[in-house]
């Protein structure tokens, strides 16, 4: 059966694929763009603030990829049903999907507002959900195969106070998405898969630090990973060869301890 398949069975080509990629204005979605873009696939860039939209658009079309900017608030449900139809109509069918987007708590579970409780659900856990359900919906209707991969954290297998106590639990709630959808979306031929990072650079990293101070002297490396690190982990699971895994969270984490 093996000789069906390259020596080694591996490659990195998504030259006809058509991937969307929330929350792309700023840290690991501004790379993953990027990165699918310069291994063939045409890429929808999407997030709120349209002007950081438009210049990584430039970067991208600069670097000889094709890209998409579509604006998309995850918190409403609206726009994310509209997104998955702009990306359709302007490259074709969404066939990775990386949901991305996610915003902190920066606040003790009893001092939160319902807003932010709110802002905190809807974006991490609530949006990434129906998001992926609209994604996979056209994948089966065109019965086609698909990869999804879900952004974690290891904040939501470890907590250690600091207040971000909800970022934990929808993080915590976006590894369990993946294991559950992998199940249901697998006789679609849809793979579902997820990333849970430790401490990597992003601006969401810098106003943690700005809170609490440099932790990093106190992890086994005592420094931030670059968002460049994830390449890698990214590649494996939206490539072909990769069709076998599913359901899988892949922690990258320097050895930091968080599952």
């Amino acid at each position: 059966m093996s000789e069906a398949f390259d020596l080694p069975y591996t490659s990195q080509d998504l030259s006809g694929q058509v991937a969307l990629v929330t929350g792309a204005t700023s840290g690991l979605g501004w790379r993953f763009a990027q990165v699918l873009a310069k291994c063939g696939a045409r890429v929808a860039i999407t997030g709120r603030r349209v002007e950081r939209l438009e210049e990584l658009a430039k970067l991208i079309r600069e670097q000889g990829g094709e890209c998409a900017p579509i604006r998309l608030d995850m918190m409403d449900t609206e726009s994310i049903l509209g997104v998955v139809d702009e990306a359709e109509q302007a490259l074709g069918t969404v066939q990775i999907l990386v949901n991305n987007a996610g915003i902190p708590d920066a606040q003790r579970a009893h001092k939160m507002s319902l807003e932010l409780i709110d802002a905190v659900f809807d974006t991490n856990l609530r949006g990434p959900y129906i998001l992926s359900c609209e994604v996979a919906r056209r994948l089966m209707a065109a019965k086609l195969p698909g990869r999804m991969v879900n952004i974690s954290s290891t904040g939501g297998f470890h907590y250690a106070g600091g207040g971000a106590a909800l970022y934990s639990i929808t993080k915590a709630g976006i590894a369990r998405m993946t294991e559950v959808l992998a199940v249901e979306w697998a006789r679609n031929h849809i793979n579902v898969n997820g990333i849970a990072p430790g401490a990597f650079a992003s601006e969401m990293m810098d106003g943690m630090m700005e809170r609490i101070g440099d932790f990093t002297k106190a992890t086994p490396r005592a420094r931030l990973c670059d968002p460049a690190q994830l390449d890698s982990t990214l590649l494996y699971l939206v490539a072909p060869a990769s069709e076998c895994v599913t359901g899988t969270v892949i922690v990258v984490d320097d050895g930091q301890g968080g599952r």
